[in-house]
Order: C-alpha cells, then structure tokens, then sequence
C-alpha cells in the first residue's frame, strides 16, 4: 500500500489526538469536524464528554494539554490510510487484497461509511475477481458483505473447490457460509448436466445413415455430452465447455462427418449455452 506521504496528520489545530498503537511517537492528530461528518461511530461519540490529558509529562506539547486524546488499536499505518478515504487528500494505491482486508475491518469497525463503500467497490473489482474469486468470497464471507459474497460465488464456479489451493482468507469464514457456496456449485453443476439432451432432429449423415442406428445420437454428440457433464460437475459454468478446442475434442471418433454434424448443430449448441448461463449463479 502506497501513499505519497504529502499529508502526515500532524496538523497544529487538530482539537482531537488518535493514539494508535506504539504509543505518543505515533500520534494522530485529527479534527472533530471530519470524523463526525464520516463516521456515525465518532458522532455518537464526541456527543459524549471527552477526557483530558492533563499529565503534561506525557504530552508531546503542553498546550495540548486540552484537546482530547482517544486510544486506538489499529496502527499508525493502517489508520491513516483510512483517514485518506474520509480526508480530501489523495488515497493510498491499494495492490492487494491482503490491504483491502486490513482497511475493511478498521473502517466497518468504526463506521466510515464513504470508505467502506470504496474499499467494497474495490474488492470486487475485475482485476480480484478474475484471478482470485475464492479469495474475494472469503473476505465478503468474515465481514458479512452479503452482496459482494454473492458477486464472488458467481465467480467461483470457473474452479473445482474441491481442487483448490488453500487460502488464508478462507480461515475466517463460517462454516454455513462456505457451504452455501459448496452447495451453489453442486446444486448447479447437476441442473446444467440434466439440461444436456440432445434433441431427435440432431444427425449425423454417416453415424446415423445406413447400416448405424438411425435413431441414435451422433458420436461427437455422445463424447461432448459425456465430457461436458464430467466437466459440469466440478466446474458448472459455460466457459470452456463451449470453447472451440473442446468441441473440436468430441470429434475423435473417428467419423469423418461428425465434424460437419457439430457445425450444422451450432444454434442448438448456443441455445443450450443460454439455458445454463440462465440457471442461479449465485448464493
């Protein structure tokens, strides 16, 4: 997590101190002002009466003697990158869910709610979701994020759960919450499989011509239908059951005219493509 450092929240008329911890070498200096307006956590707060420091032993300044200091147990670090998201300054860059999770919990924990809604914007942005969905969902999962956990349970069905690496996030879900997402794959997996029927029209000129049964499936048909549905099964989505290399790979038969039987079945392949992507994706 990078930021350009321009502001250091030292400012000399901050009326409120956030010792994080490490203790006074790492003081926050902030304004009532902004933390009321950003968080219904420290309006309900400051509604109450604050304690002075009045130990000028401890005091960096013995004219803060009367301005409020609030004990934090977050970080220096984590806490003024927070404070970026609430503050009109620039926003650290953000590379890693790891950061992400680290921002969340301080910002759910004290309510700032414009920053909860950037970093839930972010963790489900593209660049995490394609690449690490189970992740994405774990994270959703431990902070309760209900919308985003459902976003990230669609994205999920591109892998095999039962064949994925491990991943810390996952250690702070519940149990039902990572069932929910067992039995979306599963519950998937087998409604796409049954929708794979080949219908009485589909022909091939030479497996179903003269002397081979005229009112049998094709071969090719017969090889996708099995490896689609093996496929459906640990992976029920449409991507990569429909790729041509994995059409072309039911064509092995050794038929010379199930190659053009597959290309003639095309609108029927495509309109079974829409009936699957219409079954539930998400939790």
């Amino acid at each position: 997590m990078q930021y350009d450092g321009r502001y250091s929240f030292e400012a000399a008329d901050a009326d409120v101190i956030l010792v994080p911890a490490g203790g006074y070498s790492s003081d926050i200096r902030v304004h009532r002002c902004v933390l009321i307006a950003a968080s219904p956590f420290f309006r309900d707060m400051f509604s109450l009466p604050q304690p002075l420091d009045n130990d000028s032993s401890n005091s960096l300044s013995t004219c803060d003697s009367h301005v409020p200091r609030i004990p934090i147990s977050e970080t220096r670090e984590v806490f003024t990158n927070l404070l970026c998201y609430i503050y009109p300054i620039p926003r650290p860059e953000i590379n890693s869910l790891e950061e992400i999770r680290e921002l969340l919990a301080p910002a759910l924990k004290y309510d700032f709610v414009i920053a909860v809604n950037a970093l839930k914007e972010m963790l489900v942005s593209p660049k995490f979701l394609q690449e690490h969905p189970l992740r994405v969902y774990g994270i959703a999962s431990s902070f309760d994020l209900e919308e985003e956990a459902k976003i990230a349970s669609k994205y999920t069905l591109r892998f095999n759960l039962l064949d994925t690496p491990l991943c810390d996030e996952m250690k702070y879900i519940s149990a039902y919450s990572y069932q929910k997402l067992i039995n979306l794959h599963r519950s998937r997996g087998k409604a796409a499989s049954e929708l794979i029927k080949a219908p009485r029209s589909l022909k091939c000129p030479q497996c179903n011509s003269y002397g081979h049964s005229s009112y049998g499936n094709p071969k090719w048909w017969q090889e996708f239908a099995n490896k689609a549905k093996a496929e459906l099964l640990v992976k029920p989505t449409t991507e990569g059951i429909f790729d041509m290399d994995f059409l072309k790979s039911t064509c092995v038969n050794g038929c010379p005219k199930c190659p053009m039987s597959l290309l003639e079945a095309g609108p029927l392949l495509m309109e079974l493509k829409k009936q699957i992507d219409a079954l539930p994706a998400t939790i």
